[in-house]
């Protein structure tokens, strides 16, 4: 697109009544600023929605005084939602400020209309069909494979949880966005208020836009947990029984699972994708120290092992720190024919069996 075409697409959009679409929808959904309102008190915004169409729909109002009627029944009702005295109030107040600065004719009340009850509304209920997990999704995979193909297939369960989650979790999500997307086409189609393709896109833009804004906050939070959850899942499949963590150890050791030996000494398991910087951390835990806490070894389940150097391996391994990576893995393979660093990795299809043969 040319720098002229642009400029005409932005001149456009300016002039276009529905310019705020996504701006109203953003201040609805606004907590630190204006309280949230889309979402805290929907329903109530939603039979506020349905009084003020009622208004815009009388003929006995010209539409100046529809206008007027309108937006001061909103910035009234908006206020009356919170007790004064009430720290939500105050904020529900700064959204009333900047109603009051954005709604300026007949068509903002009608926009705001819109942005509540087709792009706010629409998205709220899109998104509690979205797991919050992806354990849900993975574990029933996980379950299939470990039932036909038992214990050896633990490391391949480990490797691709996080692909059969994200892979089930995205689906739904998917079919929420299709499904809501379809309807708010229904909706433009069906408006009363004038409309182009400009108008049409400024308004499919903006409900797309905030549903993946709101989608990838979801998935941030699902992230992060999967290895954890894998390494829980496989306990309580094989019916491992975990411990708790040993008492006063507290080493900068980020570990998720704790099992005792039938020697009396604990393994500790620390689900972590990737070793990244901490490795210097995770150094401080010297053989000593771990001796002095009754503690065997400390295992590290990785599945992304790229900066997995030799120095980290010796460093930590000389240490009692343990690396179960993926079988196929060229660091394990190499490691693993090396005499000086095999002792340090195990291959994580192993992982169910050196528990059993430590507990």
């Amino acid at each position: 697109m040319s720098a002229v075409e642009f400029q005409n697409i932005a001149m456009r959009i300016e002039r276009s009544p529905f310019r705020n679409v996504y701006w109203f929808a953003r201040y609805l959904l606004d907590t630190d600023q204006y309280g949230s309102l889309g979402r805290s008190k929907e329903v109530e915004m939603l039979k506020l929605i349905a009084f003020v169409e009622k208004i815009i729909a009388e003929h006995q109002f010209n539409a100046d005084e529809k206008f007027h009627i309108t937006k001061k029944t909103l910035l009234d009702e908006i206020l009356k939602m919170s007790d004064a005295k009430t720290k939500v109030y105050s904020k529900h107040k700064n959204f009333c400020r900047c109603l009051d600065d954005e709604i300026k004719n007949l068509n903002d009340v009608t926009v705001f209309c819109i942005a509540m009850k087709y792009v706010v509304a629409p998205i709220n209920r899109a998104l509690k069909t979205i797991p919050s997990s992806d354990y849900d999704f993975s574990s029933k995979a996980a379950k299939i494979i470990l039932d036909t193909y038992g214990r050896e297939k633990a490391g391949l369960v480990i490797s691709i949880w996080d692909k059969l989650g994200v892979r089930g979790c995205l689906d739904v999500e998917r079919a929420a966005i299709v499904e809501a997307f379809n309807q708010l086409l229904d909706n433009i189609a069906g408006l009363s208020i004038a409309h182009d393709t400009i108008d049409d896109s400024i308004m499919l833009t903006a409900f797309v836009q905030e549903f993946e804004r709101r989608a990838g906050q979801k998935r941030k939070s699902r992230g992060g947990q999967s290895l954890e959850s894998v390494t829980n899942f496989l306990f309580e499949y094989f019916n491992i029984k975990s411990s708790e963590r040993p008492s006063h150890f507290d080493q900068d050791i980020e570990v998720d699972k704790w099992f005792r030996c039938k020697d009396g000494w604990s393994i500790g398991i620390s689900c972590k994708r990737t070793l990244r910087e901490r490795w210097k951390q995770l150094s401080q835990a010297d053989r000593g120290t771990l001796s002095h806490f009754k503690i065997k070894e400390i295992w590290h389940l990785i599945t992304f092992d790229s900066d997995l150097s030799d120095d980290k391996i010796v460093r930590l391994g000389e240490q009692r720190q343990i690396f179960y990576l993926l079988d196929d893995s060229p660091i394990y393979i190499r490691c693993a024919e090396h005499a000086g660093m095999q002792s340090y990795v195990r291959p994580l299809s192993r992982l169910i069996d050196d528990i059993n043969r430590n507990q």
